[in-house]
């Protein structure tokens, strides 16, 4: 059984918050139901295209492989199924930094921050939701409406 990082779904309640920047690529702002995770994630918009209110299924994991097995680096679509079959948008990436936010108190933030090629995903929230999560870990992000 595959061992997932963190799932949820989330609400896009804003495109492109600063401006258009690039043709192909939208950068999303989300709200999780579940764990109130907040999420900016550049979209390639050309193959899946999103609107503000769109509810999609967001999880990260460490392998697409179906049993668990680690990713070795290399993946081939020949014949196998994967986690990536249920799933209409995939990703894969590199997890390049982790921090709190410095205000201390009970209300303290975690941020996770991810690069998958150049698109960026900044996830913030409940330090406890980044228990499973290391520096320069490799991840999928996979992505589905609901």
């Amino acid at each position: 059984m595959v061992e997932l990082l963190f799932e949820d779904i989330f609400t896009l309640t804003r495109l492109d918050p600063d401006g258009k920047k690039f043709d192909k690529v939208s950068r999303i702002e989300a709200r999780s139901e579940q764990f109130d995770m907040y999420m900016q994630l550049d979209v390639n918009t050309e193959i899946y295209p999103l609107n503000v209110g769109d509810k999609f299924t967001m999880v990260l994991t460490p392998t697409l492989s179906l049993d668990g097995t680690p990713d070795s680096g290399y993946f081939t679509q020949a014949g196998r199924k994967s986690l990536a079959d249920k799933f209409e948008y995939v990703m894969h990436g590199k997890l390049y930094k982790i921090s709190e936010e410095a205000s201390g108190g009970p209300n303290v933030k975690v941020e996770i921050y991810a690069s998958f090629g150049g698109l960026l995903m900044m996830l913030k929230g409940d330090p406890s939701n980044a228990a499973q999560f290391e520096l320069d870990q490799r991840l999928f992000l996979l992505m589905r409406k609901v």
